[in-house]
């Protein structure tokens, strides 16, 4: 018999704790993000395999938060296995102007009354709705710097890192 340890799940925070740590990361992140209204969700299907689908997201109250159709592939996929990987609308051409961000992490559906009224108060969805509060395991942000390419990430419990090349 062999004595395996599984690994630790990777550390989880609130937007709130990215923020506080990388408050100009954040910063670029939301900019990006704000950019355009619509993003893509990356789930896990039954079996398995990655689901892409279009999204909507906010920031509000030191989270993200991720609203969609009742009943959506998006919402009983993340209600099955919480992983996600949200990547921020790139624009339109290909200058990819302020980069490309991606925030990954797990999905938690919110179940507070108050929350969901602030939510619904700013952000005007179609009810009903689910309503999904994201944790962040890593935020990347990836973008050309003269003539090398920048990514910069970060995770929770560690500083930003940047790396360059060419």
């Amino acid at each position: 018999m062999t004595n395996e340890t599984s690994a630790p799940p990777p550390a989880r925070s609130p937007w709130s704790d990215f923020r506080a740590a990388e408050p100009e990361f954040a910063r670029e992140a939301e900019a990006r993000f704000g950019a355009y209204r619509h993003h893509v969700l990356a789930t896990l299907r039954k079996d398995g395999s990655p689901r892409l689908t279009g999204l909507e997201i906010t920031f509000q109250e030191g989270e993200v938060l991720l609203g969609m159709m009742p009943d959506s592939l998006k919402a009983k996929d993340l209600r099955r296995d919480p992983r996600f990987s949200l990547y921020g609308n790139p624009g339109a051409g290909d200058t990819m102007e302020g980069g490309d961000v991606r925030i990954s992490g797990r999905a938690t559906e919110v179940t507070d009354p108050a929350l969901t009224a602030r939510f619904v108060a700013e952000s005007g969805p179609p009810e009903p709705f689910h309503l999904f509060r994201a944790d962040v395991d890593e935020v990347v942000r990836v973008w050309v710097d003269g003539d090398l390419l920048a990514v910069r990430s970060w995770r929770p419990g560690a500083p930003a890192i940047t790396r360059r090349r060419r």
